[in-house]
């Protein structure tokens, strides 16, 4: 049984093993436990997936719970995929939201066709800077 937590602690360690383990480490800074220090740290809405013990998905969010919420990352273990896991950490993550906030994500590119069945509209009018460095 798939238990679901908001702002469990999480390590970095944890949530790289995660990512490695889903199609999402191939867009996230796995070899910085840094990074992932502060990507758990600065989430202001995380949920996530537990088997037992085992991290199996995450939902990571930055939010102001009434407007918008950015969905940075959706994350969910390759071998656990399928089984609706995805789609209840957005549920959950929905819950938690003001009525009228939006939810907005840059899907990965293996992801793309996912999020249509799930509510989601596709807006191509998104734009991505790589850093902050000129």
């Amino acid at each position: 049984m798939i238990t679901y937590i908001e702002h469990a602690t999480i390590s970095p360690e944890q949530a790289i093993d995660l990512y490695t383990r889903s199609t999402l480490g191939e867009r996230r800074p796995i070899n910085s436990i840094e990074a992932f220090t502060a990507m758990l740290a600065n989430a202001n809405l995380t949920i996530s997936a537990w088997d037992d013990e085992k991290l199996v998905g995450i939902s990571r969010s930055l939010t102001d719970f009434a407007y918008v919420a950015y969905l940075a990352d959706l994350a969910v273990d390759e071998q656990y995929q399928r089984q609706g896991i995805g789609k209840q950490l957005i549920e959950e993550t929905k819950k938690r939201l003001g009525p009228s906030c939006m939810i907005v994500l840059l899907a990965a590119p293996k992801a793309n066709t996912y999020y249509e069945h799930l509510g989601f509209e596709h807006n191509p009018r998104a734009w991505t800077m790589k850093n902050n460095s000129a």
